[in-house]
C-alpha cells in the first residue's frame, strides 16, 4: 500500500523567498529520483503558503529521502523560515494521490505542527484558510 506523506509550510517573510525557492528546486530535483518514490505534488497557496504531497512505496524509503541530500539541507531552515508548517503521513490502497480538498481534511484531523521559532497564532490549532487548489503541478518521476 502507498505511503502518503504532506507538509503544508508558510513562510513567514518575502526575504526568505528566493532561499526557499532554491532549497525547493533542489529537493524537487532530488525526489524525482529517489528510490521508492511513487508520485508527488505541489500546490503553491495564498500568502507565502506551499504544500507538498508525495507517494512512495513504504514509509521508509519516504525517511530516507527525507534525512538526506536536499532535503535534509532545507529541512534545517524551515524552523527559521516558517511562521506555519504541519505535516501528516497515513497508507492508502490505492497509488493515485488524493484531491487537494481530502489532503487539507486529513492534515486538519490527524496532522501535527512541525517546530517553528516565530509560530503565528494558528500554527499549534493548525486553523488556516481552505488551499486554492487551482495552481497544482504534478511532480513526476525522471
Amino acid at each position: 500500500m502507498p505511503f502518503i506523506s504532506l507538509t503544508r509550510l508558510r513562510i513567514r517573510s518575502i526575504r526568505f523567498l528566493p532561499f526557499f525557492f532554491i532549497h525547493t528546486t533542489r529537493s524537487m530535483r532530488q525526489v524525482r529520483r529517489a528510490p521508492g518514490f511513487l508520485a508527488g505534488a505541489f500546490l503553491p497557496d495564498k500568502h507565502f503558503t506551499f504544500w507538498t504531497m508525495t507517494a512512495w512505496d513504504s514509509e521508509e524509503s519516504m525517511r530516507q529521502f527525507m534525512i538526506s541530500g536536499a532535503h535534509k539541507a532545507a529541512m534545517t531552515h524551515l524552523i527559521h523560515w516558517c511562521d506555519e508548517a504541519s505535516v501528516t503521513h497515513w497508507t492508502q490502497p490505492e497509488s493515485s494521490l488524493p484531491s487537494w480538498q481530502e489532503a487539507d481534511r486529513r492534515i486538519r484531523e490527524s496532522g501535527r505542527p512541525s517546530k517553528v521559532k516565530h509560530p503565528s497564532p494558528n500554527h499549534a490549532s493548525l486553523t488556516y484558510k481552505a488551499p486554492r487548489t487551482t495552481r497544482s503541478a504534478k511532480i513526476s518521476r525522471s
